[in-house]
């Protein structure tokens, strides 16, 4: 099986391996911002801040669709964890190939619904009409790439679940570099403007999607899967669509919460959605940490749940819970020193009122970054113990939260209440997973105590 490329998160002291497991997974996600960064960076140095903020305007939508189909892939992964975790290697083949006829099927399915409707869903969110045309170039071209996002995340959620983190983060950082290398050469070079960053993007993931695949192939024959494992079985089916879907309509239920929230952010005008636009691209680099500790939490329990060991479950909790509150410390300080200048990566200093909203947003949402912690360790520990349902109903949590800001804070106060739009959802999310993963853990004990496996 490869051992050298896979590890055990089974045995050893839980600290040393989330932590060990989570640094590569951090690494690669620091690089997928960072060329997610140089997109904007390049979108608006070059193209102004009705560019910037086109792009910026379909984070919302872009995180709805896209974060479905990583979810998907996150929640089909937990099975082939679990199955690592026993031992049980036909199983695992098996679930692998389901998987691979299941994203074919999502992905074809996707791709033409949302490149149909994504112009009207635009309009929908109102988004402004000195950007429209910008925004729907940029997003049309992020769709047709569905197909390569499966690819990667389905093949790098296979190699984390096997315990290896760290493969899948060398094929991002080439990726990387080549994505900057066609922002430069689209955009700056051939004037191709805000599409030439979604090609960049589509072409670069597409890549790493085709060297992770490469490399399971040619690294693990142990994972050859034989010709009767490629057939369609009903129960590794509904094994993987009872761990995908809720963690795809997870990630998509929270964006339905953004979406409002950016739909009534758009209703502000073109320099607010600059200001969100140019915050979040700061934040989303800063949480870059939490996402690694989830993602590591999810792989962990899927293991430790596969290997009947319930005891390092919250051994485990309490090692990212430390970690996660040690490093919101370190982020808010930095934000509170050098957010103002960071935020200059995208703005120029002339526009002095949206540098003051973009600092303002940062300073709120580090404040409760703990409390962002507490949502990525305990959701993604309780999907990898193969209660992905739970994690709907926090995102739901989420959506709630959004919507009650969106629909009462912006109006009333205006830029300010959307800045306090995602720690409501964070509290909202927490209140209901911290008592929602003492319950699962105690239905596994009782579960194991009868002799029963998953």
């Amino acid at each position: 099986m490869a051992r050298e490329t896979t590890k055990k998160l089974t045995e050893g002291k839980p600290m040393s391996l989330i932590l060990g497991f989570s640094l590569p997974l951090l690494v690669g996600m620091l690089f997928q911002q960072f060329y997610s960064l140089v997109d904007t960076i390049i979108v608006g140095k070059c193209l102004g801040v009705d560019a910037l903020a086109a792009v910026g305007s379909t984070g919302a939508i872009n995180f709805l669709i896209i974060g479905f189909c990583m979810g998907v892939c996150n929640g089909f992964a937990i099975p082939v964890a679990q199955r690592f975790g026993a031992e049980d290697f036909r199983s695992l083949r098996k679930y692998i190939a389901n998987s691979i006829w299941l994203c074919l099927i999502f992905a074809d399915v996707m791709t033409v619904l949302v490149s149909v409707f994504c112009r009207r869903i635009l309009l929908i969110m109102q988004t402004p009409a000195n950007i429209l045309d910008q925004a729907y170039a940029y997003i049309f071209i992020i769709f047709l790439g569905i197909p390569v996002t499966y690819l990667y995340n389905m093949t790098s959620g296979i190699m984390r679940s096997l315990g290896d983190s760290r493969t899948p983060v060398y094929f991002l950082l080439l990726a990387s570099g080549l994505n900057i290398v066609l922002d430069l050469l689209l955009i700056a070079g051939f004037g191709t403007g805000v599409e030439g960053a979604g090609y960049a993007t589509v072409i670069s993931q597409g890549v790493s999607g085709v060297l992770c695949l490469l490399y399971l192939i040619f690294k693990f024959p142990s994972l050859k899967i034989q010709k009767d494992e490629w057939k369609w079985d009903r129960r590794c089916v509904s094994m993987l669509c009872r761990m995908g879907i809720p963690m795809g309509l997870q990630y998509s239920i929270t964006a339905i919460g953004s979406v409002i929230l950016q739909t009534s952010v758009n209703s502000l005008g073109s320099d607010a959605v600059a200001s969100m636009t140019a915050a979040q691209r700061i934040s989303m680099f800063l949480v870059c940490p939490f996402d690694a500790l989830g993602s590591t939490m999810a792989t962990y329990g899927g293991q430790n749940v596969g290997a009947m060991k319930l005891d390092r479950l919250k051994s485990g909790l309490h090692s990212a819970v430390i970690l996660g509150l040690g490093y919101s410390v370190i982020a808010f300080v930095l934000l509170f020193f050098f957010g103002q200048y960071l935020l200059l990566l995208f703005l120029s200093p002339n526009d002095t009122a949206i540098l003051a909203n973009a600092r303002l947003f940062l300073l709120i949402q580090s404040v409760f970054y703990f409390t962002l912690a507490l949502v990525n360790i305990i959701r993604f520990l309780i999907q990898g113990m193969g209660f992905s349902m739970f994690a709907v109903l926090a995102g739901v949590m989420e959506m709630i939260a959004r919507t009650i800001v969106a629909f009462t804070l912006v109006p009333a106060v205006g830029f300010i209440g959307a800045c306090f739009a995602s720690p409501l959802a964070w509290i909202m999310a927490d209140a209901f997973l911290i008592p929602a993963f003492f319950y699962v853990y105690r239905k596994l004990e009782r579960k194991y105590q009868k002799g029963e496996r998953l």
